[in-house]
């Protein structure tokens, strides 16, 4: 039996967005926080969630929780 693919890792920015996202923050929250546009917030959340092969940035927020790339948002 073949091991599982290694997970494919996502950028800092990927990472920041799918993070925020997992704390309840809209696009247009996480936009402010990282000092970008709503709409480069909302591109990284889709290529995380190309990368993940999920639909969607809850999906996307469960797939990088259950492969280690994102660090449990405990607040």
């Amino acid at each position: 039996m073949s091991a599982p693919p290694p997970p494919k890792a996502l950028s800092d920015r990927q990472a920041a967005c799918l993070y925020w996202s997992a704390a309840g923050k809209t696009s247009w929250e996480t936009a402010r926080i990282l000092d970008v546009s709503e709409s480069t917030v909302n591109f990284h959340l889709r290529n995380a969630c190309a990368k993940l092969g999920v639909r969607g940035r809850r999906a996307a927020v469960v797939a990088a929780l259950r492969q280690g790339l994102l660090d449990a948002v405990t607040a």
